[in-house]
């Protein structure tokens, strides 16, 4: 199966749930920027495949990056950011989403399992996020982080490095 076809529009995101229940799997989701895919993204994407039969990422738009991390970010739009997602192994769907925090997105696929990094605690979740997780008897997993593995710290080493020039 091609990424594009991995794709999930918003409007089609409930129909598509309803088919995973429908056949007895069981759903993971995860959330989040994913401007500039790393390392970091990979294994975070394959741990968090391993807690469910099948894995479904939603990618903030390009609106939600920019309230979230500033004017100057996402550096790859929505529609990038999802394509690339979707060609990894471990990931089953994408479903773009608007808004700043999950909750919409969460209330609409109402996953079995909902993983988020090793910077989350419980206690740092948004609390609306939270509380309908818990009501909806979600099971929270928080997934270690890759040392050193960011996008903010690859954007830095990016405009930080010395530049080399080459005599010709």
């Amino acid at each position: 199966m091609g990424s594009e076809n991995k794709i999930i529009l918003w409007e089609q995101l409930e129909a598509w749930r309803e088919e995973v229940r429908a056949r007895g799997q069981k759903l993971v989701v995860t959330n989040g920027c994913f401007d500039i895919l790393h390392t970091g993204h990979v294994v975070y994407l394959e741990n968090a495949r391993t807690e469910a039969d099948l894995l479904l990422v939603g990618v903030d738009s390009d609106a939600s990056v920019r309230s979230l991390k500033g004017p100057s970010r996402p550096v790859n739009g929505q529609e990038d950011r999802a394509r690339l997602v979707a060609a990894l192994e471990a990931v089953s769907a994408v479903c773009i989403f608007e808004g700043i925090g999950a909750l919409g997105f969460l209330r609409r696929v109402k996953p079995d399992v909902y993983v988020k990094g090793g910077d989350y605690k419980l206690e740092t979740l948004l609390a609306e996020e939270r509380e309908f997780l818990q009501e909806s008897n979600t099971r929270i997993v928080f997934s270690p982080m890759v040392a050193g593995k960011s996008t903010t710290g690859l954007i830095k080493k990016f405009f930080t490095a010395p530049t080399e020039q080459k005599e010709e």
